[in-house]
């Protein structure tokens, strides 16, 4: 008899990594069904993603857009890594590409934080998440990047170095400041 994976099981990532290499080996060969699953078990994972990096009002198409290509793309994934990780790559350089291709590639500093200072801190429950998730929007726009990357998404310094076409003491550089402005907006 087949056991369920229950949410709460300690070797859930280690599963959940089986499980997605399965379906990726079996949606390759064109198994829809397969990457339907893998589209469920991912999709919020990628729009939080893509909402950070690109603002709410374009997460929805480029998460879609995500899952096309991942699609078209699925024969590169070798299974050297989790299918998470290569997914979340996959987004992380499409929503770049996509942010270059509209003009509006990011710059490595902005010289105010006015667009912050609008955001104004809340103290009571729920909403000081939604505040929290107010301010990531509102940081400069490179700040904002090297924070989901770093302390949202879990990427090294190197590999934002890499993504996102700076040097990694410009990503240590980067996410020091975007602490320093959340603090500073936060504590208000």
């Amino acid at each position: 008899m087949k056991q369920a994976i229950r949410l709460t099981d300690p070797d859930e990532k280690s599963s959940r990594r089986e499980i997605d290499a399965v379906d990726a080996r079996a949606a390759a060969a064109g198994d829809a069904e397969a990457f339907e699953r893998l589209y469920r078990a991912h999709v919020s994972h990628v729009y939080g993603l893509t909402c950070r990096l690109a603002g709410h009002d374009r997460a929805e198409e480029l998460t879609q857009d995500v899952f096309v290509r991942a699609w078209q793309k699925l024969h590169t994934f070798r299974g050297d890594a989790a299918f998470g990780s290569w997914l979340y790559r996959l987004a992380v350089n499409l929503t770049y590409g996509r942010l270059r291709t509209l003009g509006t590639e990011q710059k490595r500093h902005v010289e105010s934080e006015i667009p912050l200072s609008r955001a104004h801190a809340r103290r009571d429950g729920t909403e000081i998440r939604l505040d929290f998730d107010v301010a990531i929007t509102r940081l400069p726009n490179g700040a904002r990047q090297v924070f989901v990357l770093h302390d949202v998404e879990g990427y090294k310094h190197r590999e934002i170095a890499e993504m996102v076409g700076i040097t990694a003491g410009t990503s240590k550089s980067q996410l020091h400041r975007a602490r320093m402005i959340l603090r500073e907006h936060l504590s208000a």
